[in-house]
């Protein structure tokens, strides 16, 4: 094992859990916010690469080409949106049933293919692996850092809005919303949207980075956004009081997990198990909380007892 392997292999990893940081901020949506379990990013996690990688190819501005992407994700948001509110079908399921039809629409988007490639010599690509350890305003470390912050700053804005506060309001309680006469549906549909849409989003930039776009591409994205949700809120939760930093702990949350990722690939771990292991780590993640609580229990119950 040579440590200056692992070294070399961290700007990837760095540039990588920001990308998917985007993404994560996605699931923060709607797994915190709207207290909605949406599974449609494993579908948008490709939607909007194939988009943005199809109409770069056919000659469009790359960020016209990204803004088509981010709709795409969003009109896949709203689907799921009214799967579950105009006809009933419970979340999970609405977003299960999204995710499916994407399968098919990515690979019709792509022309039929599984993957389709760019190259950063002649296409005008937003990011690229090519330059991730340059000390230049090409890396993909300082682009992906800004559109992060940018990111950050208009969902700080739009929470603030009262549409954004009718929004979490429907997270948090959807009945007392309705009581208040807040169209929790419309706020539903919505969040799903705005979620979907920075999903395809990261897709298109992680496109961008690694030089192609693969119809495979988000399959267990949803896996690698609840980890970043999960250890954000495990190491940041007391840390991070104020909306923005929270939105910023998940960027972090996903960076944390594939320098956790790459060190355990440099440990010699046989990368047939990445899935299984990015399972573990959820899981690991989920357990600390209940851990924590159960553990705080028996010294309360031991001082009792004293």
């Amino acid at each position: 094992m040579n440590f200056a392997t692992l070294l070399n292999a961290m700007p990837g990893a760095i540039a990588q859990g920001l990308i998917w940081g985007i993404m994560a901020i996605g699931v923060f949506i709607t797994y915190k916010v709207l207290d909605y379990s949406d599974l449609t990013v494993d579908g948008t996690m490709a939607t909007g690469g194939a988009v943005c990688i199809m109409l770069m190819m056919n000659g469009v501005n790359t960020y016209l080409a990204l803004l088509c992407a981010v709709l795409a994700g969003m009109l896949a948001g709203l689907v799921t949106g009214l799967f579950h509110t105009a006809m009933g079908i419970p979340p999970i399921l609405a977003g299960i049933l999204t995710q499916l039809s994407l399968y098919s629409i990515n690979l019709t988007i792509m022309g039929g293919k599984a993957n389709q490639a760019v190259s950063v010599s002649k296409y005008n690509l937003l990011v690229s692996s090519r330059y991730v350890r340059e000390l230049s305003l090409q890396n993909p470390i300082l682009i992906t850092f800004l559109v992060l912050v940018v990111l950050i700053a208009v969902l700080y804005w739009f929470f603030g809005t009262e549409l954004g506060c009718s929004l979490r309001a429907t997270g948090a309680n959807a009945a007392m919303s309705r009581a208040q006469g807040i169209n929790t549906n419309l706020c539903k549909i919505l969040g799903l949207m705005v979620a979907n849409g920075i999903v395809a989003l990261a897709s298109a930039m992680y496109s961008h980075y690694q030089g192609f776009v693969d119809v495979n591409m988000g399959r267990g994205a949803i896996v690698i956004g609840l980890a970043a949700v999960i250890i954000s809120d495990v190491i940041f939760g007391k840390l991070f009081r104020n909306f923005a930093l929270k939105l910023f702990a998940v960027a972090l949350g996903a960076v944390i997990y594939y320098i956790v990722i790459q060190i355990v690939l440099w440990l010699g771990l046989n990368t047939n198990l990445l899935k299984l292991l990015s399972a573990l780590i959820v899981a690991l993640f989920l357990a600390i909380p209940f851990w924590k609580s159960k553990l705080h229990v028996r010294r309360k119950e031991g001082r009792d007892h004293a």
